[in-house]
């Protein structure tokens, strides 16, 4: 009961944030729509960020199904990458009218809806994870600190193809999958040659900068 309580909230929070905005949506509003008291919604969430926080663990957990698929028939980095980035922008559809709208929350640095966000920590990681699935599942060579790194590296890149994907208005977001279609054979070859003597450098290279955003 509790739980199907919790979801119901969750799903009244996301269809009014997509039919009226997120600012102009209360947490009142939300608990009549979904047929609770407010002290009710306020026992689930504390308020509508912790809602957010919800719709982005819940699209992580469809996400991670939906990958279920690609990295059984996928064996190479560049199908597996692809594979994983292209199911990503067909499931976030539905949303994609509301993420335009919600953007601007989501990229204040301050903001704790931002992903870089503590409290988005836990949806970041497991991201993180999906994409080290990505990685070790891969039957190509690569630089094996490379490989250390390159999960996050991969959220990173997958962090530009939303960012692209905001600001797609072409039919069914064609210009982002046509994206993914470019950058991933071109990620796949510099991973690729990443454990060629001439390229170790620059991989270091790259590590070195990552660890120094880091810190």
């Amino acid at each position: 009961m509790a739980e199907s309580t919790r979801e119901q909230i969750v799903e009244t929070a996301l269809r009014l944030f997509r039919d009226r905005g997120y600012e102009a949506t209360t947490m009142r509003a939300i608990a009549a729509e979904a047929g609770v008291s407010v002290g009710n919604a306020y026992y689930y969430f504390r308020s509508k960020e912790q809602l957010i926080q919800a719709y982005y663990d819940r699209a992580q957990e469809t996400h991670e199904a939906a990958c279920r698929e690609v990295f059984a028939a996928e064996r190479s980095f560049a199908g597996r990458l692809g594979g994983v980035l292209r199911e990503w922008v067909r499931i976030s559809e539905p949303y994609h009218e509301f993420a335009v709208k919600f953007f601007k929350h989501a990229a204040e640095p301050s903001n704790p809806l931002s992903p870089f966000s503590a409290e988005s920590a836990p949806a970041r990681e497991s991201a993180i994870a999906l994409y080290r699935e990505v990685v070790e599942g891969s039957a190509g060579r690569m630089d094996d600190e490379l490989r250390e790194e390159l999960p996050e590296l991969l959220w990173l890149l997958w962090m530009g193809v939303v960012l692209f994907w905001v600001h797609d208005n072409s039919p069914g977001c064609a210009r982002t999958y046509r994206l993914i279609d470019r950058v991933v054979p071109l990620v796949d070859r510099l991973v690729g040659l990443s454990h060629l003597p001439g390229i170790k450098g620059v991989a270091r290279e790259v590590i070195e900068v990552v660890h120094e955003l880091r810190a």
